[in-house]
């Protein structure tokens, strides 16, 4: 059973990192991993949105030359759910994966070998018109699903770790950036006059292999995480030259001391399964945040109010036929704060966008509920709603969108992150295939009064993160878990002024590290 972590504060006591400048190293393995991963989760996420009709004018078609009889439309109902559903499920194995693959394969590794999912995935779909199947579509939804539960996890986890501490809640906000690029580019691409129409559909869903094939080519040039090879791997030198190129520069000793002071007390504790995790005492507070900040962040709404929005702005007078630019207008507009939320997230903190970004979408939720029900009396509420609409995707995309992931890898040490992303990720395919499931009962039982639910889960998330959920902008991995520390009742001794040699010899690492629980 691992022995409760121990850690050396930064600052007076300790050392004190400098802050470091972005280097194009770093922003191009950023981009790229972004681009080849996490790009192609929001992609999917909205690929099959538009050409809906003529993908089950498709399925109908394939049935019928093959039985002589139409499909029952019960059946084809199946189906269609079957298609939705299998990304979400795909995404709870992929997340169930990221333990094994990234502590064995690493990282890097791990998103190269993802990227095979994504290929095959998009070759089936390509080709499913021509080969007349729609079976193997409903197999590569599954492919995706897994390819976006590994790349939900592995990116963040990946760019966090190579990131300096004054960058990485920039650099980490990054990968939800992408999701948001990739949602924009399916919406746009799948517009009638491009894509999205009978003859488009196989090459729209086909596309999803491009971004793979260039991250398979290009990220193999770029380093793996430092800390996986130092604390992991025990390759200095390979840790040392990855950190000089990322950093670009030659002296890179304090940042390897810290992690040498976080190897030191990873191999006390060695490392933690996920079952271990939900034993251990000193990690507690922040399994249970990480579980609040994924559940809260799915069930807040935000595929409910994505759904809404078509009838909120045929109801406010657009005209049918303009929707498809509406919603693309809409995904515009979550690209932009997300953007945003990367250049204020340093200077504002994780804390305050979490809690802002939960506090407008809770205000939208009820406002909504509220309009909706009035718009057929007061012919102006069908307009509020519309503004209430457009305030929910901003204060989603500031916070409870991009912030959660980033505390995930801020929050856990090297022995703990893989099972924390692990955990992480489950909750939050869960709480998606969950949301997925029950919102067009709750919408058929309760109408727009299903917002109040999403209004009450938004208020929860918010008193949790505001009695519970510390800061940790420009903090090291040890000082947020010294934070920590204390919450879980986790006793941590103070450590003196680190020498300049390292590692330590067994008998000094006992004088510098010790720590009991209370």
């Amino acid at each position: 059973m691992p022995k409760s972590q121990t850690h050396f504060q930064g600052g007076v006591d300790g050392f004190s990192l400098p802050r470091q400048k972005m280097t194009l190293p770093l922003a191009l393995v950023a981009l790229i991993s972004a681009f080849g991963s996490s790009f192609q989760y929001g992609y999917n996420v909205s690929v099959i949105n538009s050409p809906a009709p003529y993908m089950q004018d498709f399925y109908n078609r394939t049935y019928l030359d093959r039985t002589g009889v139409p499909m029952d439309r019960g059946f084809q109902t199946l189906l269609w759910s079957l298609t939705v559903s299998m990304f979400p499920l795909g995404g709870l194995f992929g997340s169930l994966l990221v333990w094994p693959m990234v502590n064995n394969c690493g990282r890097k590794g791990t998103l190269l070998i993802n990227n095979l999912f994504s290929i095959a995935a998009a070759i089936l779909m390509g080709t499913s018109e021509l080969a007349k199947t729609f079976e193997v579509i409903i197999l590569s939804r599954v492919l995706m699903g897994i390819f976006a539960g590994l790349a939900s996890n592995v990116v963040p986890m990946f760019l966090g770790e190579m990131s300096p501490k004054n960058l990485r809640g920039a650099v980490g906000v990054v990968p939800q950036l992408f999701i948001t690029i990739g949602i924009l580019a399916a919406q746009i691409l799948g517009l009638h006059r491009i894509l999205g129409n009978a003859q488009g559909w196989p090459v729209l869903l086909g596309l999803t292999g491009i971004p793979s094939l260039i991250q398979l080519l290009t990220l193999p040039f770029f380093p793996e995480s430092p800390r996986y090879l130092l604390i992991q791997k025990g390759t200095e030198e390979q840790a040392r030259r990855a950190l000089q190129r990322l950093r670009g520069q030659q002296d890179v000793d304090e940042e390897i001391q810290e992690m040498y002071q976080e190897d030191r007390s990873e191999k006390e504790e060695g490392q933690f399964s996920v079952l271990s995790l939900f034993t251990f005492r000193g990690l507690r507070w922040q399994l249970i945040s990480i579980i609040v900040m994924m559940a809260g962040q799915q069930l807040s709404g935000v595929n409910g109010v994505f759904y809404y929005a078509d009838r909120i702005f045929e109801s406010a007078g657009v005209h049918s036929s303009s929707i498809q630019y509406v919603t693309v207008s809409i995904g515009a507009i979550n690209v932009v704060m997300t953007l945003l939320a990367v250049f204020i997230v340093e200077s504002l903190g994780r804390r305050i966008l979490l809690l802002a970004g939960f506090v407008l979408c809770s205000a939208s939720c009820a406002v909504l509920t509220l309009a909706l029900n009035l718009q057929s009396t007061v012919s102006w509420m069908s307009y509020l709603s519309i503004v209430c609409v457009i305030a929910y995707i901003i204060g989603h995309a500031i916070g409870p969108s991009p912030i959660p992931a980033v505390m995930i890898t801020e929050m856990f040490l090297q022995s703990s992150r893989p099972a924390a992303f692990m955990v992480g990720g489950s909750v939050h395919w869960l709480s998606n295939f969950t949301v997925g499931l029950l919102f067009l009962y709750m919408e058929a039982g309760l109408g727009p009064y299903s917002f109040l639910i999403f209004c009450a889960i938004c208020v929860a998330t918010v008193l949790y993160i505001f009695f519970i959920v510390p800061e940790t902008k420009n903090k090291t991995f040890m000082e947020i878990n010294r934070i920590m520390a204390k919450r879980n009742k986790v006793e941590v001794q103070e450590s003196k002024e680190l020498k300049d040699s390292y590692p330590l010899s067994r008998q000094e690492e006992k004088k510098w590290l010790s720590s009991s629980e209370m």
